[in-house]
Parts: C-alpha cells; sequence; structure tokens
C-alpha cells in the first residue's frame, strides 16, 4: 500500500502543480476595466433646431420633396436640442473641410478624454503598454495611434493598434483586442480610444439613403482604461465576462446595407439600405445563438430546451429576438421577426442591464421589444440618443454613463452590452459591476433634468407648415428666409 502511494505522489503533485498554474494564469487573462471618461464638446457647438435648420437650408439642392423627408426624420430620430456638431459644419464648410480641420475635430476628443483619463486614474502615459484607437472614416498616416504616442511621450515598446471601417460597433472590436493581448502580455495597461469624424463626411447631396446619417450621427467619443494587473484589480469598476463577435460581411446584402459611397452627383456620404434591418437581424441571431448558453443560468436553458419541445411541431426559428430597423424612404418601419422558440428565452434572468447602441429610437425600439425590455431598461439607450446623438463607436459608454450616473450598478450586476456596425457586424460583451458606482461623469451638469418630461422634437411645431399641400404647387426661395 505504501508503494502504491510512493508511485501515485509525483502523478499527484504535478497535477497540483499544473491545477495551480492554471488558475494563475486565468488570473493573470482577467480584463478589468480601471475607468472610462466620454467626451463633452464645448458649447459653442452644440446643434439646436435653428443651427440645423440652416445646415439645411444651405443645401439649394433640396427640394420640397427632401425637406419634407428631413423633417419626417429628425422628429422621428429620438434626438434633443443639445447635441453637438463639428466646427467645420456649423462654420458653413462642411463641402470644403481642410485636413487640419480634421485633425483638429479628432484631437480634441481623443487628448481631452485622455487627459481627464490619465487624472482620474492617477497612471501616467509611460505606465500604458497597449493602445487601440478606432476612428472609422479618417485613417491618415502616421496613425491616430501615433499621434498619440508622440502627444504622451509613451514607452518606445507600447503596442499600438490603429482600427479604421470597424463603423459603430469599433469600441468592442478593440476592447476584444486588448483583452486578447491580455492573455500573452501579463501585468498590462490597456487604453482603448474610440470617437468618429464627422465634418470631413458631411453628406452635402440629395439622396435620402445618405442624408440619414446627417440625421443621426453627432460629435463625441470616449477613452477607456483596461488593466490585468492584480494589484489594480481592487480599483476596477467592471470585469469583462464574455466576448461574442459576428461578421456577417459574406452576405453581399449585409455588405453592403451600410457603405460609404458616391451618389450620382459625386457626392461622398454613408448610405443606408433598407436591408440594414434585415442583415441587423441575421446578425444578432447569430450572436446571441452563441452567447446565450455563456451568459445564461443552466435552468433557463433547460427551460427553454422543453419549450422548444413542446413546440417541434411548428416552423423552426431562430433563438433571437426580433429586431426593428430604421425608417427609410417613404415605406413604414419593417419588422423582421426572427422570434424565439417556445416562447422564448429570458436574458433577464442573467442580465440586469442592457447597454444598447443609441443607434435611432426605431434601433431601440427594435432591441427593446425582442428581449422584452422594459421602458425602465431602455431608458439609459433613449436619454443618451437624446442628450447626445448617435455618436458612433463612443455611443455605448454614454448610455453606461447614464447608468452609473443614475446609480443603478450595483456590485454583482452583469451588463450586456449591444453594438452593430457596418460590415455587417454584431459584437457584444457581458461586464460584471465590480463596486457600487455612482460618479454623474459627462451627465453631472444634466444628469438631474433626465428623464424629461416630454421627449418631442421642436422641429414639428415650428417647421411642421413645410408638409402642407399647397406648397406642392409653389415654388420656394429659401435664401430669404429668415429663420
Amino acid at each position: 500500500m505504501n508503494l502504491f502511494f510512493l508511485f501515485l505522489l509525483p502523478f499527484l503533485f504535478y497535477s497540483f502543480v499544473s491545477l495551480l498554474k492554471l488558475i494563475l494564469q486565468r488570473r493573470g487573462q482577467s480584463c478589468y476595466m480601471l475607468a472610462y471618461e466620454c467626451f463633452k464638446p464645448p458649447e459653442d457647438t452644440k446643434l439646436d433646431t435653428d443651427s440645423a435648420t440652416k445646415i439645411v437650408l444651405r443645401n439649394r439642392k433640396l427640394r420640397l420633396e427632401e425637406l419634407r423627408f428631413l423633417l419626417k426624420t429628425i422628429v422621428s430620430s429620438g434626438i434633443g436640442e443639445n447635441t453637438y456638431c463639428p466646427r467645420t459644419v456649423l462654420e458653413g464648410r462642411e463641402e470644403c473641410p481642410t485636413l487640419k480641420d480634421t485633425y483638429e475635430e479628432i484631437d480634441e476628443i481623443m487628448f481631452d478624454t485622455l487627459d481627464n483619463l490619465f487624472k482620474k486614474t492617477g497612471i501616467s502615459p509611460s505606465e500604458v503598454d497597449i493602445l487601440v484607437v478606432n476612428v472609422s472614416l479618417f485613417s491618415p498616416a502616421p496613425s491616430l495611434a501615433a499621434r498619440i504616442i508622440n502627444r504622451y511621450k509613451m514607452r518606445e515598446n507600447v503596442k499600438a493598434f490603429n482600427l479604421a471601417g470597424m463603423g459603430c460597433s469599433a469600441s468592442v472590436v478593440a476592447i476584444d483586442v486588448v483583452q486578447q493581448l491580455f492573455k500573452t502580455y501579463k501585468n498590462s495597461v490597456g487604453i482603448v480610444v474610440s470617437t468618429e469624424d464627422l465634418g470631413a463626411h458631411w453628406y452635402c447631396g440629395t439622396d435620402k439613403k445618405m442624408m440619414l446619417s446627417n440625421c443621426l450621427f453627432r460629435s463625441g467619443g470616449c477613452s477607456v482604461m483596461l488593466t490585468n494587473k492584480a494589484s489594480l484589480k481592487e480599483r476596477a469598476i467592471l470585469k469583462l465576462k464574455h466576448m461574442e463577435r459576428t461578421q456577417y460581411g459574406a452576405d453581399d446584402e449585409a455588405y453592403n446595407c451600410c457603405i460609404q459611397v458616391e451618389d450620382e452627383q459625386g457626392y461622398s456620404g454613408f448610405r443606408l439600405t433598407k436591408s440594414l434591418v434585415k442583415s441587423a437581424a441575421q446578425a444578432l441571431t447569430v450572436n446571441l445563438q452563441a452567447m446565450a448558453p455563456k451568459i445564461l443560468p443552466v435552468w433557463e436553458m433547460v427551460r427553454f430546451f422543453f419549450a422548444s419541445v413542446k413546440y417541434s411541431g411548428m416552423k423552426k426559428r431562430e433563438m433571437v429576438p426580433f429586431f426593428t430597423g430604421l425608417v427609410l424612404g417613404k415605406n413604414k418601419t419593417k419588422k423582421t421577426k426572427v422570434n424565439l422558440l417556445g416562447g422564448g428565452l429570458n436574458f433577464k434572468t442573467g442580465i440586469e442591464h442592457f447597454c444598447v447602441h443609441p443607434g435611432g429610437r426605431a434601433v431601440i425600439d427594435g432591441v427593446g421589444k425582442g428581449f422584452r425590455l422594459s421602458e425602465y431598461d431602455l431608458e439609459p439607450a433613449r436619454m443618451a440618443l437624446h442628450r447626445w446623438g448617435n455618436t458612433s463607436a463612443g455611443g455605448l459608454w454614454y448610455v453606461l454613463g447614464y447608468m452609473e450616473a443614475k446609480k443603478r450598478l450595483k456590485k454583482g450586476d452583469r451588463i450586456l452590452m449591444i453594438s452593430l456596425g457596418a460590415g455587417f457586424k454584431c459584437n457584444n460583451c457581458v461586464w460584471e459591476v465590480t463596486r457600487d458606482l455612482s460618479d454623474t461623469n459627462v451627465w453631472k451638469d444634466c444628469i438631474e433634468s433626465y428623464p424629461p418630461q416630454n421627449l418631442s422634437n421642436p422641429f414639428k411645431d415650428k417647421y411642421n407648415w413645410i408638409n402642407d399641400e399647397y406648397l406642392s404647387f409653389v415654388r420656394l426661395d429659401f435664401s430669404r428666409m429668415v429663420l
């Protein structure tokens, strides 16, 4: 018997060491968020109703039909009076922006958020090991990542990455890049910078599918600090639990539904087609099919299994909520239904908060209806859209900021970030709150006034006369209109 234990001892010792090594390795691969900093643009770049009207009327190529379309889109967008716009557009230089204008627009966002981030965390730029910058529509040489390194005099061995063309879901992609690098580089600090260049890509033509972007997108951005250092774990606010990325670009329809092109007159812009609805539903379907078993409790999956057996005689459907897309043209909002099997998975059994990309009111409505979310669940996304507009890849962080400013995030809560972007991509991730959060962040000047009693857009009250039928027989001279 003693001889048996003698032979067994090396095996047990090896197993113990291997298990300990695996545990330590997994601990070193964890991804924690130390802080995030959203950009608040200067007050002189605020885009109210009168400013927006002046920008619209500067485009002399617009006919009554296009003006009515713009009015309808703006009124139904869910965007309020306090969003922000690039100076090049406010100053009337949208058709001829310079490279200097673009650099100034991007620099203001990147450096303001990074300055505040370093100040908040007490971590200096020289301590940064990984830097990932994502700006979809502006990719200069040297890169924007190199520009940040030069500005803050970062170390020579910093791992820098510059992501372009990734659309509204780029921020989650950048987070994934950092967490993958954490598996190789231990005791590291990473930074993600997410923003977008709007001034140099303002659409000046008359194509309705390309005019949508002018109505929805606004200035904004965010910088996020991440780490896998055990010594900084206690200072973290969130821990990354799951990441799921879906790329649906192999489908031609999905690839072309959200794309940068030139119109027939040679004006460049971002075209959003009707197939965006279908592509978003398909990408979301595939993504949640992979993610659901990882984030929902076993008993919910068992319940879903028996429910699906019960309904097995019915036509097979995908296990994801239906998704409602944007209103395009004269057509009514179309619903692409991708129902949950047998009554559906209840994602609230594994998630407390839903951080939905504020891409537009119809997008928020569709995701909310599909996940069977309450107005309380959707309030952060709606308020972020109303206050800041669609800030592209940075939009998710304004939604998260609202949750924190309202003191909703408690230790142990799980947050599902849902992002959709050009490509077509659906990138979702789950965060766990590591301590109670209450920082008012970028919302500090206005959080007490949200949610407002009335979300109606003043455009309708002020300019609804443009829908009067008699105007169809009158030639309007907007150059003489006094605002």
